[in-house]
């Protein structure tokens, strides 16, 4: 996928949630927060060439691993945002939308952390 339809579909993403969140349906917010976080790793891996990118292709997928490892190297190298965005997402993703044990005021104190992440995966591309 290209740059620009990637932080496209980021941002779909993102405004899908917060529609769910102002429908009153915190399960379906907490999987679009988690996908679009996913996508932020996706691209951050992209832009930074790393490794799990490559891997990722010729398994036909990402997996958890693989996403954990980008995580941590892009924590490294653009900082703590990067695992607090992935941390929240991991979190909406499990207890969110799995389980459906959130509330749509859980789910709406975690968007912050999400829109950091976004922020910076835009500001990549801007660089």
């Amino acid at each position: 996928m290209t740059d620009p339809r990637r932080i496209e579909l980021i941002e779909r993403l993102l405004y899908e949630a917060e529609d769910y969140l102002r429908r009153g349906d915190p399960v379906q917010s907490s999987e679009k927060l988690y996908k679009a976080a996913e996508e932020c790793v996706k691209t951050l891996a992209e832009r930074f060439d790393l490794k799990e990118v490559k891997e990722a292709e010729s398994k036909g997928r990402w997996t958890v691993t693989l996403l954990e490892k980008a995580v941590r190297k892009l924590t490294d190298a653009l900082g703590i945002d990067v695992e607090v965005g992935w941390a929240e997402a991991n979190y909406l993703h499990v207890w969110g939308f799995h389980e459906a044990r959130l509330d749509v005021e859980d789910v709406k104190w975690r968007v912050p952390f999400l829109r950091r992440l976004i922020e910076l995966t835009k500001a990549s591309y801007r660089r």
